[in-house]
């Protein structure tokens, strides 16, 4: 609704006090164009907002100006009380702060509003680790906190993927929980890098101060991250033809074959399935698994290794004629 983003923009612009119209429009997920219009809107109704032109411009709303328009929806109450994952405010330090702040806030709240946070806390459980959940130690995430919250910078020591060991300064800006993994986003000679904080083998807080990038947002990068490091993942894409009924068998394979294109069941009751693998060998053993349902349209060499293996297991495990006596 429009009164709710005009609300919103007064209050992004109440913290942050100048920001550009683009940045608004993707907070808020808008277009440009409806940002502008909303706040020629805020203009007309008396609010004192003006632009500023030139690199670090933007919307202005004075510093004298404040909005007390900020009671919560009832959705916006649920969301504050949804499960916390407890275990990384742990991490934190912070699990009790947190279990504190949350009875102040029920307590503050009208008894209609208590009991819908209440309903929302009993009937949705955030659980930010998978199954096969790591259990990692990480003892340095305690310095690296205080280092990002007073954006001083910080020696590592690090033990990299390869088993080598190194020595790095580094600008840390930010924190990220990864499921139940965390990674320190960090500046190093103008360039920003992505550590895990469990191979962190001890960290120095310096007395250097830091000045962090006016542009950095630490949400928006590692979206970006993520994104990047799926699309540099070994890709190995092959066309199976199989039964419906048989689909979910793809699903089960879990993070070993990712679907990237399914079609719809055609006369004989047949879905082709375009999945992804790393390797051929990881394509060959899920394939084999199958069983006789599954046909490969393509790779034509991934049909030819298929009927090879199957040929040396047939061999290897063919039953002679037990002789007579």
């Amino acid at each position: 609704m429009r009164a709710d983003r005009l609300l919103s923009i007064l209050l992004l612009l109440q913290v942050h006090r100048r920001m550009t119209a683009g940045e608004l429009a993707r907070r808020l997920e808008v277009s440009r164009r409806t940002i502008q219009r909303d706040l020629e809107a805020l203009c007309t109704a008396g609010v004192p907002l003006y632009a500023e032109r030139g690199k670090d411009g933007g919307w202005v709303l004075p510093e004298p100006f404040r909005t007390n328009l900020t009671g919560l929806t009832e959705a916006e109450l649920q969301t504050l009380f949804l499960g916390t994952p407890s275990r990384l405010l742990a991490d934190l330090g912070m699990k009790q702060a947190s279990e504190a702040a949350l009875i102040k806030l029920r307590a503050t709240l009208p008894s209609g509003q208590r009991q819908g946070a209440e309903h929302a806390r009993q009937r949705i459980l955030v659980d930010p680790s998978g199954w096969k959940r790591a259990e990692e130690q990480v003892p340095a995430l305690a310095a690296l906190q205080e280092a990002v919250w007073q954006d001083r910078k910080v020696r590592l020591v690090y033990a990299r993927g390869d088993g080598a060991t190194v020595e790095r300064e580094v600008e840390p800006l930010g924190l990220v929980a990864k499921g139940s993994l965390w990674y320190l986003i960090a500046r190093v000679e103008d360039a920003l890098r992505t550590y895990r904080v469990s191979r962190v083998k001890s960290a120095e807080v310096t007395g250097d101060l830091f000045e962090r990038p006016a542009d950095f947002d630490l949400a928006a990068y590692w979206e970006q991250s993520s994104a990047d490091f799926v699309a540099a993942l070994p890709r190995y894409p092959v066309t199976l033809r199989l039964p419906a009924d048989d689909v979910q068998m793809v699903a089960r394979l879990g993070g070993r074959a990712r679907v990237e294109e399914k079609s719809e069941s055609d006369v004989d009751g047949n879905v082709t399935m375009r999945v992804r693998f790393d390797t051929e060998a990881e394509a060959c053993g899920c394939v084999l698994s199958f069983g006789e349902g599954v046909e490969i349209v393509e790779p034509a060499v991934l049909r030819e290794r298929v009927i090879d293996l199957a040929g040396e297991v047939l061999r290897r495990y063919q039953v002679q004629p037990i002789p007579q006596s």
